[in-house]
């Protein structure tokens, strides 16, 4: 049986408000951390013009915030080299031309390639739109050759500065991201097998025959409410995803590169908890789970687990395949194709199309379409709306706090570092909350160099933003990505081949073994493929059904014979060990 994907525009739950984020204060207040003391000293000498060039580094300490520190150390590097690197190109630009439709263009080849970078090496939140909004940005700010040197060294020392910021904590909880990755897989697991029992609950009515009243041999009719029931499942269905999701982040967390230290092995003791509640619902103490949560995010040691008599096939095959190295780069561009076009045409239409209205600032319509695209076209849309509500309510808060930014620049750079905290403070609860404290700060950050006209500002960001949502939604339509399904079919094909090779090596008596690890590692790198093409695949539209089931099915069969070959290899992980050691209780 297959699913198909969705067809219509959905709008409910598009604005719905989310639970904060579990590290919500982290990337705030590494924002102002990092924003704060370039700004303030620009502000004490005089030259806030030059602040564009400093966010532009101090803006890198957002990402990151999920890795754990030895390999946040590596990826902060890159981003800052990132968004240096697309600063300079188009601070090139804007110094070779000033031809707007030009500059519109490089704008939009940015954005792409921004795009593209980001979505291959996973760099997480948030993504292309801060780089994409830097670059644009910069575009248009008249520029020298003679200068860019120097700004882009600006941003190179508070990109320096931002990834001392995002590695500080580190000195005091060395553990502390694979520790909250792990409570968050807990309490997801928690609210999982609370679902599921509300689901195994359902509202019945229950008659018996007058003619048989023993109570041996009743005759019983049992309704269900349809209401009852849909809620429930769609509440199961719902918990189960989000667990899932988080017991793969903290896998990931734990894999990611740094030492195999106790804490870490106690660490993983705890998400297979987690992964056995997933397994195995109705035998799991959602009490239990949500206590050892609690205890890590305290300051206390990792609380120790009794030892378990096994471990189920399935979800040692999903361990195993999380463990998989990450495949090249470059065969990971390759399915992102279509999602760079879209990017390319929707941000350069976009652009063009802000000029032809005689909007002065093309930028804001360039990175509005920018900000749409995501992993298919059900959430480019939702994105979409997200972005305009913010957007237009964002102008209003704008005009609201625009007279008391005006008394002052010092006033005008408190009213930024506000605003900056505000965004990341609210935008894991939804994307449009945290816009409607961006929106001000971008318009406040135009009036660094000089105090501007409200109106106007307020004018120009409206219908860019109408601009930009409605023409990169239209491309991103035109564009579809209409070879998912057969990539899809194809990853489902590579999965069972590659089981099947797997299977019938375990059939010999003395399976060699180079063939044997060849063949686990190729069922284990297929795995991850399937569910990245099914991830993307999901949400197109005008595509033929997509067969969710057999995806389900791969993966389920795929993780058993993935956790019979580590057997037969004598490669099961040792959970079995109780490690006492400084940071870990026993």
């Amino acid at each position: 049986m297959s699913s198909a994907p969705s067809r219509g525009l959905p709008l409910a739950g598009v604005l719905r408000l989310g639970r904060p984020s579990d590290i919500w204060f982290k990337p705030a207040l590494s924002v102002v951390a990092a924003v704060a003391p370039p700004n303030l000293v620009l502000l004490a000498i005089g030259r806030l013009d030059l602040a564009m060039y400093t966010m532009a580094g101090s803006l890198c300490a957002l990402y990151a915030h999920n890795r754990p520190y030895a390999a946040r150390s590596r990826v902060l590097a890159w981003v800052v080299l990132g968004m240096t690197a697309g600063l300079a190109i188009a601070l090139v630009a804007a110094a070779l031309t000033t031809n707007a439709v030009v500059l519109v263009t490089v704008g939009a080849l940015l954005a792409a390639a921004q795009k593209t970078l980001c979505d291959a090496t996973r760099i997480g939140p948030p993504g292309n739109v801060v780089p994409a909004f830097v670059t644009s940005a910069a575009l248009f700010v008249p520029q020298t050759l003679g200068q860019v040197p120097a700004h882009v060294g600006l941003a190179l020392a508070t990109g320096a500065w931002a990834w001392l910021i995002g590695m500080a904590p580190g000195l005091l909880r060395p553990h502390g991201p694979e520790r909250r990755a792990t409570a968050h897989a807990l309490t997801a697991a928690a609210a999982y097998t609370e679902a599921h029992s509300t689901s195994q609950s359902p509202t019945r009515t229950t008659s018996q025959s007058p003619s048989r009243t023993t109570s041996q041999s009743p005759t019983r009719t049992t309704s269900q409410s349809p209401t009852h029931a849909t809620d429930a499942d769609h509440a199961h269905a719902k918990a189960r995803a989000a667990a899932a999701a988080a017991v793969q982040a903290a896998w990931q967390s734990l894999l990611s590169p740094g030492g195999r230290s106790a804490t870490r092995r106690a660490l993983e003791r705890l998400v297979v908890r987690a992964e056995v509640a997933l397994s195995a619902p109705a035998d799991s103490d959602p009490t239990r789970l949500r206590m050892w949560a609690r205890e890590l995010r305290g300051a206390g040691g990792v609380p120790g687990v009794d030892d378990l008599p096994g471990e189920a096939d399935e979800l040692l095959g999903t361990d195993l395949e999380l463990a998989t190295p990450a495949r090249p780069l470059r065969s990971r561009l390759a399915p992102l194709a279509p999602f760079a076009v879209r990017t390319a045409l929707g941000c350069a239409l976009a652009g063009y199309a802000s000029l032809a209205l005689g909007v002065g600032r093309p930028s804001w319509a360039l990175v509005t379409a920018a900000s749409l695209y995501q992993a298919n076209l059900a959430l480019t849309w939702s994105r979409a709306v997200q972005r305009v509500v913010g957007n237009l309510v964002g102008v209003l808060v704008f005009a609201a706090v625009a007279p008391l930014a005006h008394l002052h620049q010092a006033a005008l750079v408190l009213c930024c570092l506000a605003f900056n905290f505000g965004a990341e403070a609210l935008i894991s609860r939804n994307y449009w909350l945290g816009s409607v404290c961006v929106t001000p700060m971008a318009l406040l950050v135009t009036e660094f160099a000089r105090f501007q006209d409200s109106g106007q500002l307020i004018t120009e960001r409206v219908v860019d933003t109408l601009v930009g949502a409605l023409v990169g939604f239209v491309a991103a339509v035109a564009v579809t990505n209409r070879r998912a399904g057969d990539r899809l079919e194809q990853a489902l094909t590579a999965v069972e081949r590659s089981r099947e090779d797997a299977a019938r090596l375990l059939t010999e008596r003395q399976p060699a073994p180079r063939a044997l690890d060849s063949a686990r590692r190729g069922l284990a790198t297929a795995l991850v493929d399937l569910r990245a093409t099914a991830d993307a695949a999901s949400g197109e539209w005008w595509g033929r059904a997509l067969p969710q089931e057999g995806v389900v099915a791969a993966e389920r069969a795929g993780h058993r014979t993935l956790a019979a070959t580590v057997r037969r290899q004598g490669l099961l992980p040792d959970r079995r060990t109780n490690t006492t050691t400084e940071g870990v209780r026993p």
